[in-house]
């Protein structure tokens, strides 16, 4: 079966993030701040708090978990367990994450803080490819 371009794009987007995640650890709290993780956590940084470390770690993994599932639904790699079931469980929380906008356009119809906008927007991108992604691949992901 040959690769799934949508499925290897939302791995690409997953890693991207990751490392992004990893990065804005060496990036010190003024990423923290930049990328919109919040006061406490960019205040846990500069107080040199391992937590803040370790929760932006934890997150890492995750989109890197997240990644390899889309490239094994890809075909790029070995078959993961529960291949289909973690597709649509990514794909709904990318896509519940991003969908997250709307509510918060009903409640300030005036404008919405640009990290919610803008992130929400991306991570509805990220739930898309996933989406569509496992719904081309879907027949196949039952057979390898």
């Amino acid at each position: 079966m040959p690769a799934n371009p949508i499925l290897v794009t939302g791995g690409l987007l997953s890693a991207a993030a990751s490392v992004l995640h990893l990065a804005v650890i060496v990036g010190g709290p003024a990423w923290y701040r930049f990328f919109g993780a919040g006061e406490g956590m960019a205040r846990m940084a500069e107080r040199g708090d391992w937590r803040a470390a370790a929760i932006t770690v934890g997150i890492a993994s995750v989109l890197a978990l997240w990644a390899a599932y889309a490239f094994s639904g890809a075909g790029l790699i070995a078959r993961l367990p529960l291949l289909r079931t973690g597709l649509v469980v990514i794909s709904a929380i990318y896509l519940a994450r991003g969908l997250l906008l709307i509510p918060a356009l009903i409640v300030n119809p005036d404008g919405v803080m640009p990290f919610v906008l803008w992130s929400s927007l991306i991570v509805l991108v990220y739930g898309l490819a996933y989406a569509i992604g496992t719904w081309v691949a879907w027949s196949g992901l039952s057979t390898r």
